[in-house]
C-alpha cells in the first residue's frame, strides 16, 4: 500500500517570482532620439564618422595635414620620380616626383565636394517633385513618373561620359551638374511613394479640415513625415557618387590635368602598378575607406529609422 504524497518542506518552497515589469519609455523619447541613441551604441557607426570627419578636415584644410603628416616642400624634382615610400615621406613620391601623401590629401576635395554637392541637388530635386507627384496626383504625377522612367533607364557612368564626351571643356560645375541630372531618378521614387502614403493619414486630413491649402499641408505635415528615408537613401547615395566620380577620371573623361583627384592619381599610376604599387595602392586605400564609410553609415541610419529592424 503506497503511502500518500506529502508537501515539501517549508524551507524548500520558492516563493513566487515577480510578474515582468513592462519596459517604461524615458519621457520625451522620440523615434529619432531613439534612433540616435541607437547609433550611437554602433562602435562601426563611430569608426565609420571618425573616418569621413577626418576625410572631411583633410579636404577642407589640406595644407595643414600635408605639414603634419609630411616633409613636403611644395616642390617637385623628377630626379625623385616614382622613390617607394620613406620615413620623411611615408607615401614616397609620384610620378612628376612630387611628395605623395601630399598629393593623396589635396585629392581628396574634388571627390567629397562633387559627392556632397551632388548628393544635395539631387536631393533637393528629388524632393521637389516627389513631393508634387505624390500630393497632387493625375498629370503631374504621370509626367513626373514618365521622365524619371525616361532618366532612370540611362546607365549612370555610361551616361555621365557621353555628355562629358560632348563637353570636353568641363570642370568640377559642369561635373557636378551632369551628374545631378543623372542621379535624382532613386530618391524621387522614394519620396513620391513616401508622400502618398502620408497624405491620407488622419493628421493631414485635420489639417485639411481646418482649412490649411495645399503648400501648408505639403511644407509643414507632409515633408517632416515622408523626407526621413529619402535621406537615408541620399547618404547611401554619397558613396555611390564619389566612386563614379573617381571611375570618370580614371577613365579620362571626367577631371583634368593639373587637377587632382583620386581618380586622376588611379589612371596616371595603372600603367607603373606592378613596378610601383605604392602609386595607385595609396590612392585605391582613400577612396575605398571613404565609399565604404558612407555605404556603412548609411545602412545603420537606415537601420535605425526602420522601427521593423529594430
Amino acid at each position: 500500500m503506497t503511502s500518500p504524497p506529502t508537501s515539501p518542506p517549508a524551507d524548500l518552497v520558492l516563493p513566487p517570482a515577480d510578474p515582468p515589469k513592462p519596459r517604461v519609455r524615458p519621457a520625451g523619447d522620440t523615434p529619432s532620439a531613439a534612433a540616435w541613441r541607437d547609433l550611437r551604441a554602433r562602435p562601426l557607426v563611430l569608426c565609420s564618422a571618425g573616418t569621413l570627419l577626418l576625410i572631411s578636415l583633410m579636404a577642407a584644410f589640406p595644407e595643414p595635414f600635408v605639414a603634419l603628416l609630411t616633409h613636403d616642400t611644395g616642390r617637385c624634382e623628377l630626379s625623385d620620380s616614382r622613390v617607394g615610400p620613406s620615413l620623411a615621406h611615408p607615401f614616397g613620391f609620384d610620378l612628376q616626383g612630387c611628395d605623395y601623401l601630399g598629393q593623396v590629401v589635396r585629392g581628396s576635395r574634388p571627390s567629397l565636394v562633387i559627392g556632397l554637392a551632388v548628393t544635395a541637388g539631387a536631393l533637393l530635386l528629388s524632393v521637389l517633385l516627389g513631393l508634387l507627384a505624390g500630393f497632387y496626383g493625375g498629370w503631374v504625377d504621370a509626367t513626373v513618373s514618365r521622365v524619371t522612367d525616361v532618366f532612370f533607364g540611362l546607365p549612370f557612368v555610361l551616361g555621365a561620359t557621353v555628355v562629358l564626351v560632348a563637353f570636353p571643356d568641363h570642370g568640377l560645375g559642369a561635373m557636378t551638374l551632369v551628374l545631378v541630372a543623372l542621379g535624382w531618378t532613386t530618391m524621387t521614387r522614394v519620396m513620391r511613394a513616401q508622400v502618398i502614403g502620408a497624405k491620407d493619414a488622419d493628421y493631414v486630413q485635420a489639417a485639411r479640415s481646418t482649412g490649411a491649402g495645399p503648400l501648408r499641408l505639403m511644407s509643414r505635415h507632409i515633408l517632416p513625415n515622408a523626407v526621413t528615408p529619402v535621406v537615408v537613401v541620399a547618404m547611401l547615395n554619397v558613396g555611390n557618387v564619389i566612386s563614379g566620380e573617381a571611375t570618370l577620371d580614371f577613365l579620362g573623361v571626367g577631371l583634368q590635368y593639373p587637377a587632382l583627384s583620386w581618380g586622376l592619381q588611379l589612371n596616371a599610376a595603372q600603367a607603373y602598378f606592378l613596378d610601383f604599387p605604392h602609386l595607385l595602392a595609396f590612392p585605391a586605400l582613400f577612396l575605398c575607406a571613404t565609399v565604404l564609410s558612407f555605404i556603412l553609415l548609411g545602412d545603420a541610419v537606415r537601420d535605425a529609422y526602420d522601427p521593423k529592424l529594430r
